[in-house]
């Protein structure tokens, strides 16, 4: 079930990057996000919300440029989305290029915009999570995570 976010007060808490990205449906530069070459253990959460969505086992190095996960703490955590928004009005370019068309990734609690999941990461799930690191917080596996 979708948590109604008090805008006010997340635009008051997060940063202009992590407000673009979250719930203007931005994307951070690539190679620029404080995770994308970050491996300590732990999970990472919804920078809005605090839900746990990704855990640092399953985080690899994609190359892309954003953290990449192959798969999600649980499925019921997010919500995927076909994404159509960077074809514009060029039809005959999606259908020159049927694979254009990104699944979108979003926190299922509070609907923040994560990033898009591609169908080419490793076996077995073959999924790679793209996230933004602006949409998410990590926090080190036995640390107490906070109550927000």
């Amino acid at each position: 079930m979708t948590t109604a976010v008090d805008k006010e007060e997340a635009r008051k808490r997060l940063t202009p990057l992590q407000w673009h990205v979250t719930q203007e449906k931005g994307t951070e530069r690539p190679f620029t996000g404080c995770y994308n070459k970050f491996y300590e253990k732990g999970t990472y959460t919804c920078i809005v919300c605090d839900q746990e969505l990704f855990s640092s086992d399953t985080k690899y190095d994609s190359g892309c440029g954003w953290p990449a996960f192959n798969e999600v703490l649980d499925q019921g955590r997010v919500k995927l989305t076909k994404d159509t928004s960077h074809v514009g009005g060029n039809l005959l370019l999606l259908i020159a290029n049927p694979d254009i068309v990104r699944t979108e990734v979003t926190c299922s609690k509070c609907d923040a915009h994560l990033g898009h999941v591609f169908n080419d990461g490793p076996k077995p799930t073959r999924k790679r999570f793209c996230i933004n690191s602006a949409s998410i917080s990590f926090h080190a596996a036995g640390e107490e995570k906070k109550s927000t």
